[in-house]
């Protein structure tokens, strides 16, 4: 018969793959998804699709007898007792843990962290957590998607599904019925154009700013008063991003010059201007290859900024696990903010 796709066990986990098994089974059978009187796979078939050892899927099976949600027959197999154990309140048990490990994933802690934390203060087993929530991210390069995905799975609990801004149309209209994202992530500057290409699919679009790390800020922070500085990157969105964050840090004591692209002759003007660039490591090689050695070049590889991050959780919790997806009072104010700086830029710029 077909496993279910959705069982996984993690042999790095300090939940023992017995009880990861046990719980999700359990979770496959109350949800329906192994009905009543289903047989299940043999006790071969789930060791090889899962890649452990037979004896321990054996003692599963047991502990799933002894608990009243299968039963043998003899001859026939292990079937799904046809009046399995019903927990109280299923939804709402799913809802408040995937709660507790989207907060828990704000304040840095893995689920892995949060399951042995209840384990030493509860002393009850934890169950494992499975069904990743998912999230769409829209980008205007690969490089880019890749880079905030990683973050963004770095930090929360999601599996993050990449598309490339010039094809988010296609991709919505193609393959994204109503619910599918919990949310959509993109930056700022992509907003509008999001939005538009998202409407009726759900959740909501929220928007980031790659923000400068507080050690860039620092150093800025120690230059001294009327300090030209400059912004190069090899993307043109990256390098606005990034002075807008500088700009929002209201240094006194710098000159923000604006930004550039790292190719075409742009950059040598502005870099002539400057006393420091502020870059990637990427754009640093072409920043120095024109400066030469006294232009002073600040490395800031950019981080996608807490406050979206923040943002995103806050939403993925108050869906409480299912429901339609509504955005957050939050997220409306932001989102409003965002666009009324971005007309302003464009205007004054």
């Amino acid at each position: 018969m077909k496993i279910p796709l959705n069982l996984h066990v993690d042999a790095h986990s300090p939940i023992p793959i017995r009880r990861q098994l046990t719980e999700q089974l359990k979770h496959v059978i109350e949800s329906g998804a192994l009905p009543q009187k289903q047989t299940l796979p043999s006790i071969r078939e789930l060791a090889s699709f899962l890649g452990i050892n037979a004896n321990t899927v054996a003692r599963v099976i047991e502990d799933l007898k002894r608990s009243g949600y299968v039963e043998a027959r003899r001859g026939s197999g292990v079937f799904v007792a046809s009046a399995p154990p019903v927990r109280l309140s299923p939804r709402l048990r799913e809802g408040f843990l995937q709660d507790v490990v989207m907060r828990a994933a704000v304040l840095g802690m893995s689920a892995d962290d949060l399951a042995v934390r209840v384990l030493s203060l509860g002393g009850v087993p934890p169950r494992a957590i499975d069904g990743a929530v998912e999230v769409l991210l829209v980008e205007c390069s690969p490089a880019e998607l890749d880079f905030f995905a990683g973050q963004l799975e770095a930090h929360l609990p999601i599996r993050v599904d990449k598309v490339l801004l010039g094809n988010v149309a296609t991709v919505a209209g193609r393959r994204a019925p109503a619910g599918r994202w919990r949310a959509a992530v993109t930056s700022f500057c992509h907003l509008p154009e999001v939005e538009r290409a998202l409407k009726g699919k759900g959740g909501p679009v929220i928007a980031f700013l790659a923000e400068a790390h507080l050690e860039t800020l620092h150093r800025l922070a120690q230059l001294p008063a009327g300090t030209r500085v400059a912004v190069a990157s090899d993307a043109v969105d990256t390098a606005h991003s990034l002075v807008h964050s500088l700009a929002n840090a209201a240094l006194p004591n710098i000159a923000l010059l604006g930004a550039c692209h790292t190719e075409g002759t742009a950059l040598g003007r502005l870099v002539r201007r400057a006393e420091v660039v502020v870059c990637s490591t990427a754009a640093a090689e072409r920043v120095r290859e024109i400066a030469g050695p006294g232009l002073q070049v600040i490395i800031d590889d950019r981080a996608l900024d807490q406050r979206a991050i923040e943002q995103l959780a806050v939403h993925l919790v108050r869906q409480n696990g299912g429901g339609t997806a509504v955005t957050p009072p939050a997220a409306h104010k932001r989102n409003k903010r965002i666009r009324r700086n971005r007309t302003k830029e464009k205007r004054h710029g």
